[in-house]
């Protein structure tokens, strides 16, 4: 009796087993999703796609036909997202995320960002929900066998983007206008800071300095000192000074930092401060 009763229970387990369902198993797609973020300025752009193989084909008029809109890649559209209002080879796009999908040309190409991010392919593509459409250009390109986006250029406001697969290459440019974003929102800082404040008139001089703008950051830097005199301030005083080509008062100034050194200043900094001063006095 226990010999059968252990039988149904065997049974009865089997039975159960065979009615799960099976493990599902995860397999990798011919065109293997890649992600580039690239922060411009203060904006973060990331372009998600999936990236198509050559494997030996004609590509551009062939495989990818002219004058019809393209998912530009593989499996589902690819997406491109802004944190912020950007211009596209000069042209307005607001912040958001939006699929990209192109018409290829043989000498002109048309990109378009539709307000529709998450779509399969162009097939549901709408062009009634194109947020922009601008030409870019394609140019001859060493070969790629995996399409893919590349930054080559990045400044605080503007990159340039390209999309390159088989023999060709898709510029296009991105402006952050990050410098005029970030003037307008120093000046409004530095119209707030109390008097004693030097560290942010010396953030937004440090900033001007950067972006070559020396009569800010000399009125900055000015506006730092008089609410209190220290290292940090004098030094950057002296890299401006040197900048205007007025070597010997960038050393002095310079001398005059390393002497405000106190307990808590970076010895690190003071030591480039030295390199930097000897290299001038050269």
């Amino acid at each position: 009796m226990r010999k059968a009763l252990l039988f149904l229970s065997i049974f009865a387990t089997v039975a159960v087993l065979a009615q799960q369902p099976a493990p599902a198993v995860k397999y990798p797609r011919a065109s293997q999703k890649a992600v580039l973020t690239q922060t411009i300025g203060t904006t973060d752009m990331t372009i998600t796609y999936s990236r198509p193989g050559v494997k030996g084909r004609k590509i551009w008029g062939a495989l990818v036909p002219y004058g019809q809109v393209w998912r530009t890649g593989a499996n589902e559209a690819t997406t491109i997202a802004f944190s912020d209002d950007v211009t596209i080879n000069g042209q307005k796009l607001p912040a958001g995320t939006y699929s990209l999908h192109t018409i290829p040309g043989e000498k002109e190409w048309t990109l378009i960002f539709n307000s529709v991010a998450n779509q399969w392919g162009s097939f549901n593509y709408d062009q009634a929900k194109d947020a922009l459409r601008v030409k870019a250009f394609p140019t001859p390109a060493s070969f790629t066998e995996w399409m893919t986006f590349e930054v080559p250029v990045v400044s605080a406001d503007q990159a340039t983007v390209a999309l390159r697969w088989e023999n060709v290459a898709v510029p296009f440019t991105v402006n952050s206008n990050t410098t005029a974003k970030v003037l307008a929102a120093a000046k409004t800082a530095l119209a707030n800071a109390k008097p004693d404040d030097w560290r942010t008139p010396s953030s937004a001089a440090s900033f001007a300095l950067d972006a070559n703008m020396l009569d800010e950051a000399s009125q900055w830097a000015a506006q730092s000192l008089k609410a209190g005199e220290n290292m940090n301030n004098l030094w950057l005083q002296a890299r401006i000074l040197a900048k205007q080509g007025k070597k010997t008062d960038a050393i002095v100034t310079g001398e005059k930092a390393l002497a405000k050194k106190t307990d808590k200043d970076s010895a690190e900094l003071a030591s480039e401060i030295r390199k930097q001063i000897d290299e001038w006095k050269k």
